[in-house]
């Protein structure tokens, strides 16, 4: 079974000799970059599996890094930074982060958090994981999802956050709950997280030949319902 490959950047050079120590034993490829620029040259010319992004960085810093990535490539992320305030790690997942770890760390915590986002992506065990709607496909076996036959780039809690949801048509979910089964138990952001990925959502997938697919139930949370909207009549 080919090796999951790692993508590890920090400008400081303890930080990323000690994640590749302990990356490398838990039997993971990787590789390293001290700044933003290599940053962004290795992930289109190697693909990484799973990049691990320091925000303060030389060049470009972690943010515009996470956001070049995102244009292209929905590459999971883990961001680093020694800023542990909300708003920081708000505006990290909301630049398509998929977790955010505040410095100091341990090691096995960070190797943790990376089996962690394996575990949900569930590639390989899920090969038939496909829901069809009219003009909307969310296949999760592949993480990708189809809007009016086009592939949209997504990062993977959009992906889940929207297969979730699809999997349970018209059951309303509330924020704490999307948060629960999404992000974990022990994500530490609040209700704005889900308020910004279904935002995201709704423009990606946008309203497809009058249809729309996910709704905001006020007071509560969201659903997804296929609803096929009147069309106006011309005047």
């Amino acid at each position: 079974m080919k090796k999951r490959s790692i993508l590890v950047v920090d400008d400081e050079e303890n930080v990323l000799q000690l994640l590749k120590l302990y990356l490398e034993a838990d039997g993971f490829e990787v590789q390293v970059a001290d700044d933003g620029i290599k940053a962004v040259e290795l992930t289109k010319k190697h693909k990484p599996d799973l990049i691990i992004l320091d925000i303060m960085l030389p060049y470009k810093d972690g943010w515009r890094v996470a956001q070049e990535i995102r244009r292209d490539m929905d590459t999971p992320i883990i961001m680093l930074s020694a800023k542990g305030d909300e708003s920081d790690k708000i505006l990290g997942l909301t630049l398509g982060g998929d977790d955010y770890v505040t410095k100091p760390f341990s090691p096995g915590e960070v190797v943790a958090r990376v089996k962690a986002i394996f575990r949900r992506l569930k590639i390989e065990d899920q090969e038939n994981d496909v829901l069809e709607f009219p003009y909307l496909t969310i296949d999760y076996s592949k993480y990708e999802i189809l809007a009016d036959g086009i592939k949209i780039i997504s990062t993977p809690k959009e992906v889940e956050l929207l297969w979730l949801m699809a999997n349970n048509p018209g059951k309303v979910f509330t924020r704490e709950h999307l948060l629960d089964k999404v992000w974990g138990y022990d994500y530490l952001g609040d209700s704005r997280t889900v308020d910004t990925h279904i935002k995201r959502l709704r423009r990606k997938i946008g309203i497809k030949h009058s249809y729309t697919y996910i709704h905001t139930i006020w007071g509560v949370g969201y659903k997804f319902e296929v609803i096929q909207n009147e069309e106006k009549p011309i005047s």
